[in-house]
């Protein structure tokens, strides 16, 4: 039954691409034919589906996760004050006169912003509204446009504390502590700090990268003479640039450093952007009822197919596919960079039927595991599996990024046209992944301790946290019924 398992994931892919049904709808009945199906053939009673109330209540047990609609809330907030055109405006003035000044500035915003609009579906649209319009007033070509728009957007997925950094480093905790289990390793525990951590030096490297192509390639073409309609920012756009700059890089550098705890931050930057809208009567009349509703509406579309998953990772344990990619995953020939050059290109696969999101809830609490019992340094295999992620927001034709700036932005512009001017970014993209493959000392450079996640410690906080995530995604004993209960266990060599 353990290759049953495969053809539940492998139908989900084809579910969510065919039915466009919603990603917790096509889970739960995936879920529920899993369960069926093991329980008909005698594999496991029903006394073991009795693990799943456990593992949803220890979800929302975590500070990180508490965080995510706090981080909603702050994007939704800084969507209605007029702190994004602030920035762009002043950064715009400072940079050299060039047609390549917006679209520089376009990535300073979605770098400093994408963070806190909780998405790239909200990065797209806050970046069409705000930058789009003065990249077409510089003379912009509209291919050029939808391929800024749509990398600027994904390089919040990177910067901390990103919802897809928070959720991935959340499931790689669970992930390394069963590896640790497996294995008898004695490594600190990765969390979600350390891959804050890890992830910063790549996404400024990309950053840089982005940077360096669009300035390159618009002296190149011959734009820098253009007539700039760049609108000049005003006394006040500047004070509140450098307030909301400050609030915004203390907050953002708190929670990397650990100097604030991500719900923490989150809490902090959400009442005084509250206070803002409120002081500027921004959220005059209906406009709060309006705002939280969505922020509500966010959440539950965030948490619902991480239930579901939940369900499903489940129900793929009971039937044993756990155990078989581990032996898959055990029995790849060569070292760690095979090894895990080949989980990400199946994780690469992934994202042309499943987004972001969906691959960490499903496929990474299946591939991760025997992946960390062959790559002992987790900070750097989350950091690839962060990458790859951004990267696949990107790939077309299904890129999601690609795919909103395309709807929003309504240039017209023809597909090749948007792939050629996406190519040099892309290629940048690609470039940074393989430099991170090649010196995994980069992931390291801003963490205090060396190499957190190949360290040494046996502090009874680190063991807690390791034994806590174990409970959380094993099953319990089993009262009565079938005695043998699945566990995940390292698979022996030949």
């Amino acid at each position: 039954m353990s290759g049953f398992g495969l053809v539940l994931l492998a139908a989900v892919a084809a579910a969510l691409v065919v039915t466009g049904l919603p990603a917790y709808v096509v889970l739960l009945a995936a879920s529920t034919i899993g369960a069926l199906a093991g329980l008909a053939s005698g594999l496991f009673t029903i006394d073991l589906l009795r693990a799943l109330p456990s593992r949803l209540i220890g979800l929302f047990e975590s500070d990180v996760l508490q965080a995510l609609p706090l981080y909603l809330l702050m994007g939704a907030l800084l969507n209605r004050l007029p702190v994004a055109g602030a920035l762009f405006r002043s950064a715009a003035a400072l940079l050299p006169k060039s047609q390549a000044a917006p679209s520089v500035a376009g990535f300073a915003l979605g770098a400093l912003l994408g963070p806190m609009n909780g998405s790239v579906g909200a990065s797209v649209l806050a970046l069409a509204k705000t930058v789009a319009p003065r990249l077409k007033d510089a003379g912009v070509p509209p291919a050029t446009r939808e391929a800024s728009i749509a990398v600027a957007a994904t390089l919040g997925v990177v910067v901390p504390p990103s919802l897809v950094l928070i959720l991935l480093g959340d499931a790689l905790l669970g992930a390394h502590s069963m590896a640790m289990t497996a294995t008898g390793r004695t490594d600190r525990v990765i969390n979600t700090q350390d891959l804050m951590r890890g992830a910063l030096i790549p996404a400024a490297l990309f950053l840089v990268v982005c940077v360096a192509i669009t300035w390159w390639t618009n002296r190149a073409r011959g734009h820098t003479q253009a007539a700039l309609r760049v609108e000049k920012p005003t006394r006040g756009d500047v004070a509140l640039a450098l307030v909301s700059l400050v609030l915004l890089v203390g907050l953002l550098g708190g929670v990397t450093t650990g100097l604030f705890y991500a719900v923490e931050a989150a809490a902090a930057g959400a009442f005084v952007l509250f206070l803002a809208a409120l002081v500027t009567g921004r959220l005059g009349g209906g406009a709060l009822g309006d705002l939280l509703h969505g922020v509500l509406a966010s959440t539950g579309a965030l948490f619902a197919p991480l239930l579901a998953a939940t369900t499903f990772t489940l129900v793929l344990r009971l039937l044993g596919t756990d155990k078989l990619v581990a032996g898959w995953v055990d029995a790849i020939p060569g070292g760690q960079g095979t090894v895990i050059a080949i989980i990400l290109i199946a994780i690469g696969i992934s994202a042309f039927a499943l987004d972001a999101f969906e691959i960490i809830f499903v496929v990474v609490p299946i591939l991760a595991p025997p992946l960390l019992m062959r790559v002992p340094d987790a900070v750097w295999a989350g950091a690839l599996i962060l990458m790859v992620l951004q990267t696949s927001f990107l790939l077309p034709p299904f890129g999601y990024a690609l795919i909103l700036a395309r709807g929003a932005l309504k240039t017209g512009a023809a597909p090749g046209a948007v792939l050629r001017a996406l190519a040099p970014l892309l290629t940048g993209q690609i470039a940074v992944l393989a430099l991170v493959v090649a010196f995994p000392s980069l992931v390291h450079m801003l963490d205090p301790k060396g190499s957190a996640s190949r360290s040494i410690d046996s502090s009874a906080a680190s063991k807690d946290a390791a034994d806590k995530r174990v409970r959380e995604f094993t099953l319990p004993p089993i009262p009565f019924g079938n005695p043998s209960m699945p566990k995940f266990e390292a698979p022996k060599r030949p």
